[in-house]
């Protein structure tokens, strides 16, 4: 049996009193990221057992709410790229953006 190599993503986030994060650091050291700084992070997880998606979304008490804008419009174009990674399924995927450059026209994120 060959032996396994494995990959760590660490995320730190720190809170205020209220539990609200102020700061939050990742580290990808196959990415050669150390100890980095964010503003937002949103994350799923696919739990295969109970077929539903679990999620983890933070972001600092000072994220501008013009950036995260662009971050979710950026992550709904993330997400239309992996759909069609995984599915191949061109007409969804073209559906999925066509409605993320609709939601960036609303919040006039495009010029």
């Amino acid at each position: 049996m060959s032996k396994s190599e494995t990959s760590e993503i660490k995320f730190t986030i720190e809170l205020d009193e209220n539990k609200v994060p102020e700061n939050l650091t990742w580290s990808a050291q196959d990415g050669g990221i150390q100890d980095e700084a964010a503003k937002a992070i949103m994350l799923s997880i696919w739990d295969s057992e109970k077929k539903e998606s679990l999620r983890i979304d933070l972001w600092t008490k000072d994220m501008p709410v013009d950036e995260m804008k662009i971050f979710i419009y950026q992550s709904l174009l993330a997400m239309a790229d992996t759909y069609e990674r995984a599915t191949n399924d061109e007409k969804m995927t073209a559906t999925m953006r066509d409605f993320t450059d609709y939601f960036a026209e609303k919040l006039e994120l495009k010029k």
